[in-house]
This record gives C-alpha cells, structure tokens and sequence, in this order.
C-alpha cells in the first residue's frame, strides 16, 4: 500500500450513550494524531480509546446537534483543549439543546455547546496533511453536514442516511424532500465506492444503497437514469469496533 497521508488513516467505531451512536475515531498510523467525529457522549469511554490506541487527539469534528452527536463535545474540548469544528450553524439551536434533551432521554453527561467554528458546505477540514470534504446536507436537521475523504473513500454521514434507511425528518426543521435532494445531489456524486460510517448502525457503501435502499435505490428517485453498478468490497478497516 502506498504511504500517502491518506492511506495511513485508520478509523474505529466507538458506540456511545444509550442510544448507540457511531463516534468515529480517524488516526494516522504514523503521527498517531487523531480526529473525533460525533462525540455524543461517555467521555470516560472516549478518552478511553484514544489511550488504547495510543493517540494524542488534534480535531473534534461535528456533523450535526442531535444530543448523541455532540453531547461531549464541550468536556471533551475542556479536557483536551481542541477546538469543536461543525455542524454548520442552522444546528445551534439543537447544540443549545442538548442538556434539555439529556434529561428528556434519561442520558446523563450531554451538555450544551457553541462550536469553535461552523462548518459551510464546500469547506475543508484537515487531519495530518489529509484533506477532508464538508457537504451541508439539510433534512434530517438544517444544519447537518457530511464529512468525506474521496482519496480514502470514507464518508462520515450522522444521521442523514444508514444501511437500508435514511434520517428521521419528523423533528423540529426536519424536511423529507430535503433530505432526499441531500443524499442524491450530496452523496452519491462521491462515488458508489465509498464507504459511509453513519451514525448508528453498520457501514455500508454509497453504491449499494443506490442499489438496495427502500427509500434512495436509483430506480425510485430517477438519479442517474438506471441503478449503478455493484460496488467494490468495502474497506473492512471502517467496520470494526473499539469495545
């Protein structure tokens, strides 16, 4: 394998609160600097990984409000001194929201959180030399965003698509045909090729859900005019679980 930047990324899962969600934690091999993306919760857990890995933490990135996604996001900053970077700001309100829908679920540690900065769609993030895409995909929340790395073909989505299903619209400034124009016009442009790490649940790749999805297959919204082709074996890295 070549040793560009990219190619030595690595990417664990690490669930967190009860309600399951993927954070991912995306390392170079060799500095062992790494990115949290989502750290919606169990802090312990979280500082817990990045010394199992021996890795020192550089970024926290956010791909949107929603109390799972970023519920440790103002402890984890504290703790570490890293600057929180996304969602885009349409989702303050939902950052501004996280203690009260802490307690609304029974989940304890969430706590609210301006970011450092906001993330707009066409921006980069940056992780050892490696450059991330930012895409603002409203719909399952205004102010939601997917992170990608085209090189590595990974995507990290939150909740606006899954293996099998898409995001929820049914909350506050959720919008399904928002969302449906998100994943066409946002995502499936990355290639079929991707991997995408959503926020609960297994991976899965761009392609097969343009395939197999109830909701986006090709064949239901009309994007690209026929269903694409099979995708090639997702990379197994992505799939595997810190526990």
């Amino acid at each position: 394998m070549s040793d560009t930047p990219a190619a030595r990324l690595q990417v664990r899962i690490v669930p967190v609160t009860p309600l399951q969600q993927n954070c991912s934690l995306i390392w170079d091999t060799a500095t062992k600097h790494a990115a949290f993306v989502d750290p919606g919760g169990d802090i312990d857990r979280l500082m817990g990984a990045l010394d199992h890995f021996g890795l020192t933490l550089k970024r926290i990135w956010l791909t949107h409000g929603h109390l799972d996604h970023a519920g440790a996001a103002a402890e984890l900053r504290e703790r570490t001194g890293i600057a929180v970077e996304g969602p885009h700001k349409d989702d303050q309100f939902w950052l501004d929201l996280i203690e009260d829908s802490s307690r609304r679920y029974g989940i304890t540690g969430g706590r609210n959180v301006t970011p450092d900065r906001y993330l707009n769609d066409g921006d980069e993030l940056e992780l050892e030399g490696v450059k991330f895409g930012v895409a603002h995909t409203p719909g399952h929340t205004p102010g939601h965003v997917v992170i990608y790395n085209t090189q590595a073909k990974v995507a990290f989505v939150g909740d606006v698509l899954f293996a099998g299903s898409i995001g929820r619209t049914d909350f506050p400034r959720g919008n399904h045909e928002q969302l449906i124009h998100s994943i066409t016009t946002k995502l499936w442009p990355l290639g079929d090729d991707v991997t995408f790490v959503p926020g609960h649940g297994p991976t899965s790749t761009f392609g097969k859900e343009r395939r197999t999805n109830p909701f986006v297959a090709d064949h239901l919204t009309g994007y690209g005019g026929a269903a694409a082709q099979a995708p090639n074996i997702a990379d197994q890295k992505t799939s595997k679980r810190y526990t």
